[in-house]
């Protein structure tokens, strides 16, 4: 072969060994690329993010790094938090939010005998302390929304157990929604025809609903499981039963003008928390909702005072009274 071949030939070899490399060197290139843009550390700041929204109860701001919640962005609207821990109990707002004052609420007719018309009957009922408790909440700046209503006349379940239940009535925090048996609850009665009595059964369950919205339900449901013998648990129980007792004093109380209810409707009121009170006789180990004496006084303690100030159970310092 001549030599000026010879020369072309090696530096064609030098051209494509040249370009090869170059090649190489840019397919590295673009596996790195690739292999960086799916660095897992990318995929945890993405994953921190979506964290970050999920948790609206405590982040509803942007904030400096290390610094405070500068406050909700442009358009948003913060809702306020619910009171918590010992406070909600003893110094909740909803204390100081003054007297009920509901709309006009006259009671329609009632024939406990017809399932259509109890029902109807406790809806028109539900719909007043929806009026009544929204108005409390307003005033303390708690935010409410009212519980579902769940009025049975066949056998179903709740979050919090099945139905029929021995109570004939019950509140369930899971679902925030109250439980009666139409039915039910006219032959745990004796059939009595004073719709009072039914009233206060549902303003009963509705208290525990107040307590829910108003943030001392779960403080009162933390403390009590912390507590080793039944006898100290029962001892939150009966300030909650009898705290119930007197919100739904309370709406009577308020109600009582336009219901209208009368002095015999109070008696029967009375003789009622009495009758749903722990038997005297009673072992202490079942003792949930407080001496007869005692249930009767904090119903009409809110009948009376017709204010949820009036129904503070947990700051009280006489013990007797919670017994």
């Amino acid at each position: 072969m001549p030599e000026h071949a010879r020369r072309a030939r090696r530096t064609d070899q030098r051209v494509f060994t040249l370009v090869t490399g170059l090649l190489v060197v840019l397919l590295a290139l673009t596996l790195l690329s690739w292999t960086t843009a799916g660095d897992p550390s990318d995929e945890r700041a993405s994953g921190a993010l979506e964290d970050w929204g999920a948790d609206s109860d405590e982040k509803s701001g942007w904030g400096p790094s290390g610094g405070e919640r500068s406050g909700p962005l442009p358009g948003m609207v913060e809702e306020p938090d619910r009171p918590s821990g010992y406070a909600a109990l003893v110094a909740n707002p909803l204390y100081g939010t003054g007297r009920l004052s509901p709309l006009p609420c006259p009671a329609p007719e009632l024939d406990v005998t017809d399932q259509d018309s109890m029902e109807a009957f406790l809806h028109r009922m539900a719909d007043c302390l929806d009026d009544a408790w929204s108005t409390q909440f307003e005033r303390a700046g708690i935010p409410f929304t009212p519980p579902q209503r769940v009025f049975w006349d066949e056998p179903g379940a709740s979050p919090c157990r099945t139905y029929p239940s021995q109570a004939g009535a019950f509140y369930c925090r899971a679902s925030a929604s109250i439980y009666i048996g139409t039915s039910d609850v006219v032959e745990k009665w004796n059939g009595t025809r004073n719709g009072a009595v039914y009233v206060s059964l549902l303003a009963h369950e509705y208290g525990h609903h107040v307590q829910g919205e108003s943030g001392l339900l779960e403080y009162y449901h933390e403390q009590r499981r912390l507590e080793e013998d039944e006898r100290a648990r029962n001892s939150w129980t009966r300030r909650s039963e009898l705290q119930a007792n007197c919100l739904a004093g309370a709406f009577l109380g308020s109600v009582r003008v336009g219901y209208p209810l009368t002095d015999d409707d109070l008696e029967t009121l009375i003789t009622d928390a009495k009758a749903t009170a722990d038997r005297a006789d009673g072992p202490e180990e079942e003792r949930t909702h407080g001496s007869a004496e005692n249930s009767a006084r904090w119903m009409l303690t809110g009948w009376e005072e017709q204010t949820p100030g009036a129904c503070n159970t947990w700051g009280v310092a006489d013990l007797s009274l919670v017994e």
